[in-house]
């Protein structure tokens, strides 16, 4: 995701923007420039490689302080000259000028953040940490500004006067809102209140990633035999062995955690006590106390949220943040949210009956638990698919997949074509690089693919720009796609399971997002949209990961070329709808825990502040949903939760989203199964209605520019198999996921 420059510098936090050079300044804030310092260095001018790439053979890890500190006294400068422009506010001189300041800090921030996620070290890690305040500091002098807020309250305040393209409108009422919602109208000590808890919360989230990702490194799993990882291949041995050697371990086994609390090798591990050991290394790898523990931290993050809601007059942190979301306010998002739990409660109960059974009948004398449910879940997801995970991989090889399966369908839908490119540097050898054609044969962009897991990468899956597509600068996008995938051992295949093949799909999605991106302000442009929608487009492009033309083109053994059985695919999608009560029930849990943290008044918050009160505000929260949290925990607990404590602002109070832009996922890929399926008319009717919008109109507006009419919840339930048969045990609604009323609230 992006923000506007005024926001709070998330751009920069986040590592999600950037401004190029090229940008031609209005008039009167020309004759200003005279005192806005030369910028020295790697990052005072655009790079010279194709689309303006960055070219990481000239940056030192040493450059990045010194480059953020010139970019921001640049940017101070320029904001100056926007303040002191003796010529009456403008749209151009004003919010223009406004839009096109910090081009520097733009550079510097995309590249440093991007490095800080993928490939971090202790240099970096340190710099962030000295700088993530500043910067917070940084972007509160501009958005906190009294003169300048008033230059653009005068172009707000003049808007039915003037005459300007929808664009520009919606540019000026981002500008506005944002500087409002920074605190703008506050009192001057409101003010000095907001910029003290927003430089503490900047120390305090950076702080909060760093463990995480500290404990989730610490937290491997060391075992000493081989006999104790029996049920797993020889490759994941070996990598278990190679793994334990570079760590200083040889004659052992390590098992390396990733971002989620269910992991990945549970299933085939056969001795309980080691799927046991894995499963809490996972789930209390920062609440254990020591230097990775997080729980004071994240109790002091929520605190201050809601000490900043409080004084922005809202009662709560998810009331304050979602004034830009397409749910609007927190009780859409929780009564969309609530009424999938009878279904998915019953849904939970009755998984959990039949994984019983399948354990007793093979004689075993317990119950499920959370370490044994997807190693049983398996075995009866075989028994009534016939379907094995290890029978599926050998035929997603990852470049295949990505190549053969990914291109594959952009070019059906949209006309795309790639061409792998080795001139380009790149911040890891695993990283490679295309560029993208448009269907014109037009050059449309360069696609960085960075796929596997290392310690100095951050768990999860995300998409970014080196730079955005803006028509005001000329410039295309260069995205990047991260993901986290176990790299397979010297010598093997790079087998990959299903899910990392939806993923793959997935974070493409978002590119496409960002590829066709047709805005004149970089701020609007491509993926800059609401928390709410941003992951729509990524999930409709899951779709084509099964859609058969697509699956004929890329899912073929890697040794023998066959491609899949119809009838293995087959049990594929009919088995997507089992095991939802686990799959579906830990996100719907993590998204509900997200908000009842970020629901909390300042003195609730208040309240909690030792490790003992987190714990247990966490287990009440999670209580009430009426799940069966003991057997389905949440996809992440509240101490490694990076979605929402990892940033300042991050996904707090919006994991809901995932689940949210699935119902318009959805009900998306019902509109183009009942349209065609893969056609380019479809892809094109899709290009030009949601994926080149940006954030440049309302979101009901845009879906039903494409659909045709408003959102409807049922097929996602459908999808789940949370409608009909026994999943219908305790009622449901379905008859949509908004009143009419509401949608303005």
């Amino acid at each position: 995701m992006k923000a506007h420059i005024l926001a709070t510098i998330a751009f920069a936090l986040a590592g999600c923007s950037t401004i190029e050079e090229g940008a031609v300044n209005s008039a009167d804030t020309a004759a200003a420039e005279s005192a806005i310092p030369e910028a020295t260095g790697y990052f005072a001018k655009a790079s010279s490689l194709p689309f303006h790439a960055p070219d990481f053979t000239q940056i030192d890890d040493s450059d990045y302080k010194p480059a953020f500190e010139q970019a921001m006294a640049i940017h101070s400068a320029e904001i100056e000259a926007i303040k002191n422009n003796p010529e009456p506010p403008t749209f151009e001189n004003t919010i223009v000028a406004l839009e096109t300041s910090g081009r520097m800090l733009g550079r510097v921030a995309t590249v440093f953040y991007a490095l800080t996620g993928a490939n971090t070290n202790d240099t970096l890690d340190a710099v962030q940490a000295e700088i993530g305040p500043k910067l917070s500091q940084h972007s509160d002098a501009i958005t906190l500004d009294p003169v300048l807020f008033q230059r653009v309250k005068a172009v707000y305040d003049n808007r039915a006067a003037m005459t300007m393209t929808p664009e520009d409108a919606k540019l000026l009422e981002e500008t506005y809102d944002q500087m409002v919602h920074a605190g703008a109208l506050l009192d001057p000590a409101q003010k000095e209140q907001v910029k003290a808890i927003n430089s503490r919360l900047s120390e305090l989230t950076t702080e909060f990633s760093q463990k995480v990702r500290q404990a989730t490194v610490d937290g491997a799993l060391v075992v000493d035999s081989r006999a104790q990882l029996a049920g797993l291949s020889d490759a994941d041995i070996e990598a278990a062995a190679k793994l334990a050697t570079e760590r200083g371990l040889d004659g052992k086994y390590v098992i390396a955690l990733q971002n989620t609390t269910q992991q990945p090798l549970l299933p085939e591990l056969e001795d309980r006590a080691t799927r046991e050991a894995l499963f809490m290394n996972s789930y209390h790898r920062a609440d254990r106390g020591g230097e990775n523990d997080t729980r004071t931290l994240l109790a002091e993050i929520a605190g201050l949220r809601a000490q900043k809601a409080a004084l922005f007059g809202q009662p709560d942190w998810a009331s304050y943040v979602m004034y830009d979301r397409m749910a609007k306010n927190p009780k859409t998002a929780l009564d969309f949210m609530e009424q999938m739990v009878p279904a998915l409660a019953a849904t939970q109960r009755r998984e959990a009956a039949l994984l019983n059974e399948q354990i007793r009948a093979e004689g075993g004398d317990f119950d499920v638990r959370p370490w044994d449910w997807y190693r049983y879940a398996e075995k009866v997801r075989k028994a009534k698919y016939d379907i094995d995970e290890n029978a599926v991989k050998p035929y997603f090889e990852l470049t295949s997949v990505l190549e053969n399966g990914v291109f594959y369908a952009a070019n059906k839908l949209y006309g795309l074509s790639f061409e792998q490119r080795t001139d380009l540097p790149v911040y890891h050898p695993d990283v490679t690089t295309y560029t993208v054609f448009d269907a014109d044969g037009s050059e449309l962009g360069i696609f960085y693919f960075d796929p596997f897991q290392r310690p100095s990468k951050r768990g999860g899956a995300w998409m970014s720009n080196f730079v955005d597509q803006s028509h005001l600068y000329g410039t295309k996008p260069v995205i990047y796609n991260v993901l986290n995938i176990p790299k397979a051992a010297d010598g093997e295949p790079q087998l990959v399971s299903f899910d990392n093949v939806n993923t793959l799909f997935h974070e493409f999605g978002h590119a496409l997002h960002g590829f066709f991106a047709d805005q004149k302000y970089a701020s609007l442009s491509g993926t800059a949209t609401a928390r709410d929608f941003v992951e729509y487009p990524s999930q409709v492009n899951e779709l084509w990961a099964t859609y058969p033309e697509v699956l004929r083109n890329y899912a073929k053994h890697y040794e023998t070329g066959e491609t899949i059985p119809a009838e293995l695919v087959e049990k594929i999608e009919a088995a997507a709808k089992f095991n939802q009560g686990y799959d579906f029930g830990e996100v719907v849990e993590a998204a509900l825990l997200d908000m009842k943290w970020h629901a909390l008044s300042a003195e609730e918050a208040a309240a909690i502040d030792t490790p003992e009160e987190v714990d247990a505000f966490e287990r009440s929260a999670l209580e009430e949903l009426g799940l069966e949290v003991d057997l389905v925990p949440p996809r992440y607990r509240s101490t490694y939760f990076n979605h929402i404590f990892s940033s300042p602002a991050g996904y707090s109070a919006g994991y809901y989203s995932y689940l949210w832009t699935e119902m318009l996922d959805r009900d998306s890929r019902q509109w183009f199964l009942d349209n065609g399926g893969l056609t380019r008319a479809n892809g094109d009717h899709y290009r030009k209605t949601v994926l080149s919008r940006g954030g440049t109109m309302d979101y009901f507006k845009m879906f039903e520019n494409f659909a045709g009419r408003q959102p409807d919840v049922t097929p996602m339930l459908e999808a789940r198999g949370l409608l009909g048969g026994e999943a219908e045990a305790e009622p449901t609604t379905s008859d949509g996921p908004l009143p009419p009323e509401t949608t303005e609230d």
